[in-house]
């Protein structure tokens, strides 16, 4: 990939800056590309008036860049600063809205009208006479290391591209930004959009009719662009490809490394930081009819421009739709990513005019997760009428369908009627008398974890036990969990997950989805994660939750217990959290969260163990 570009120089003309005008430009570009027999037929092909092409030829033969109708060896020199150099396609991101195919591999790697878009791209690069060209990878990355040797490309690696926003990708190839072509690799051009020759920096626009969400432009007459914002209505919106001259190049590298390392950087597209500093990055419009340029969001978006994708796509998970619920890839239709998972991606579709949810298992699950112990659970809730949502389940690969609970009323931790509900079902699971062979301990679990983050088995390389008391949280976490198992509570089918997204209300009915920590564990372990995941219980709240999971109020030894267990689950999850954050799945605000409740409830179950011989009245 080339570095840096220095411009060659061009001749004297009428500009003070020695650059071509831009008519200049116009003419000399449309005589390199072939021969003229009149100006009429000239300035047909450059785009201009016959008067403005009468005076660009005399000034351009002043100069010796022209001879006539033909362009001279000085003209092409004129024309050189004007190069483009080469081009970068950024392809790191995951296309989480694209879900479900984006799940399987890069959104660049879909094959839309029987070519794969990042294929098109380069091809139509190579056609304008740009070969130097630079792809950035990050997700999946493996899949997309063929087209440096099928294509001749460079391939950057963007090793931030799950814990920062497209700037990172910028940063990665800012040494070889210069006359740059900055592209997007699941854009679809129906005609090459990319020449060999720029006037100068561009950003392509459609113009969109009525309300849009898409980042709309605000132009002067000069054709400069000098607002940018997402929403607007009526108005040209920034769709495509994007032209940087090394003017633009250089003072926007600038701009980056100045604010890179500021913490609001990291969530900001690249067009954001231009965007604040728009008064000294100069953009100009280009504009595109709607036909030429397409980008496609969702499945649906591109199966509205390619009919038989959906039919076409090489994908597992609509293979597995399809043969669990006994439908065809015709009968599905609208795809939806939801947001609120954790650990794994989901989304939801509608078969044949029914709403399904399916989970797609995360990486970062593999090898800490027992799914055929999750398997075993989900059947056994959904025999109790504990989970409604319940279809099917692969003990294998982990992915699961649900059916889709449409519920305009959250789970509230603070509603009493949800939290009855929710403690009801799960003492309806705890006393189910249904037993598998698979434990799910907390303690266990955390260490596994731990050992991951501390570089040792499984682990992945880095660490974040340097937390100041990392050892103490530990230490009393493992003395809690000594102390709670001397109590000799008898072990029973548990979720250990229930957080707000997996209690579904529905009506009078509530169901607990998402088992993919169940196991046999203590059942404190599961009042103990209910009280750390609402976030802001106070003490009084808690022990009422705790009360009314009982059916009455806590004796001293039953609340120090199921105390204990709240410290202890929020040791859990404080590690998890810690672990989330290094492999670039952060969670925000969980790592503070269940470290104060880890804390807190810590200290105030060991203070209650430390009080001795205990009685069987109810705590007051």
């Amino acid at each position: 990939m080339n570095t840096r570009g220095q411009s060659t120089g061009s001749p004297d003309l009428t500009s003070r800056s020695g650059r071509l005008s831009q008519s200049q430009f116009q003419v000399l570009n449309a005589l390199r590309t072939g021969l003229h027999r009149s100006q009429r037929q000239l300035a047909e092909s450059a785009g201009l008036s016959l008067g403005c092409v009468n005076k660009a030829l005399r000034q351009l033969s002043t100069a010796a860049c022209v001879d006539g109708l033909a362009i001279t060896a000085s003209g092409l020199a004129a024309l050189q600063p004007y190069r483009v150099t080469n081009a970068i396609i950024m392809a790191a991101g995951t296309s989480s809205r694209f879900a479900p195919v984006s799940y399987e591999r890069p959104k660049g790697l879909l094959s839309v009208r029987g070519e794969v878009l990042i294929e098109r791209q380069i091809r139509q690069l190579h056609e304008a006479g740009i070969t130097d060209v630079t792809v950035v990878v990050g997700y999946r990355q493996e899949q997309l290391h063929y087209l440096e040797d099928a294509f001749s490309v460079g391939i950057a690696v963007n090793p931030d591209y799950g814990l920062r926003n497209n700037n990172s990708s910028i940063r990665v190839v800012e040494d070889c930004l210069d006359n740059t072509y900055i592209c997007s690799s699941d854009n679809y051009f129906t005609s090459n959009v990319f020449e060999p020759y720029v006037y100068r920096s561009y950003y392509s626009a459609v113009w969109h009719n009525g309300p849009t969400d898409e980042w709309a432009l605000t132009v002067a007459p000069s054709g400069r662009i000098t607002r940018t914002a997402p929403g607007g209505a009526d108005c040209w919106v920034m769709l495509g490809h994007v032209y940087w001259d090394r003017s633009f190049s250089a003072a926007f590298r600038e701009v980056l490394d100045a604010v890179y390392d500021e913490p609001q950087t990291v969530s900001k597209l690249w067009e954001e930081i231009y965007a604040e500093h728009i008064d000294h990055l100069p953009l100009y419009l280009r504009k595109y009819d709607a036909e030429t340029i397409y980008e496609f969001d969702t499945i649906d978006d591109l199966r509205n421009f390619d009919p038989d994708f959906i039919l076409n796509v090489d994908s597992a998970i609509l293979d597995n739709i399809c043969a669990t619920l006994g439908c065809t890839r015709s009968d599905l239709d609208g795809f939806t990513p939801i947001i609120q998972g954790l650990t794994n991606m989901s989304f939801s579709f509608k078969a044949k005019d029914q709403y399904f949810v399916y989970r797609h298992p995360g990486a970062s699950t593999m090898g800490i997760l027992d799914r055929c112990a999750e398997a075993q659970v989900e059947q056994i809730a959904y025999k109790h009428g504990l989970d409604n949502t319940f279809v099917h389940i692969d003990a294998d690969e982990g992915w699961k369908i649900s059916r889709y609970i449409s519920t305009s009323e959250p789970f509230d931790y603070h509603n009493h009627r949800h939290v009855e509900m929710a403690m009801m079902a799960v003492r309806r699971l705890h006393d189910c008398g249904e037993t598998i062979e698979s434990k799910f301990d907390l303690m266990t679990h955390a260490n596994v974890l731990a050992q991951r983050l501390a570089g040792g088995s499984g682990a992945i390389g880095q660490t974040r036990l340097d937390f100041p008391d990392f050892d103490l949280m530990t230490r009393q976490a493992l003395h809690l969990a000594e102390l709670c198992r001397a109590d000799g509570y008898q072990t029973v089918i548990c979720h250990n997950d229930l957080y707000a997204a997996n209690m579904l209300i529905d009506g009078n009915d509530i169901s607990l989805i998402d088992w993919e920590y169940a196991g046999m564990g203590d059942p404190a372990g599961d009042i103990g994660g209910f009280v750390c995941c609402c976030f802001d219980y106070s003490w009084d709240e808690s022990v009422d939750v705790i009360a009314t999971y009982l059916g009455h109020q806590p004796t001293t030894a039953e609340l120090r217990h199921y105390v204990a267990y709240v410290a202890i689950a929020a040791y859990h999850w404080w590690v998890w959290s810690l672990y989330k954050d290094v492999i670039g799945e952060g969670v925000g605000q969980w790592v503070y969260v269940m470290y104060r409740y880890a804390m807190e409830y810590g200290r105030k179950a060991m203070a209650m163990y430390e009080q001795g011989t205990l009685d069987e009245r109810p705590h007051v």
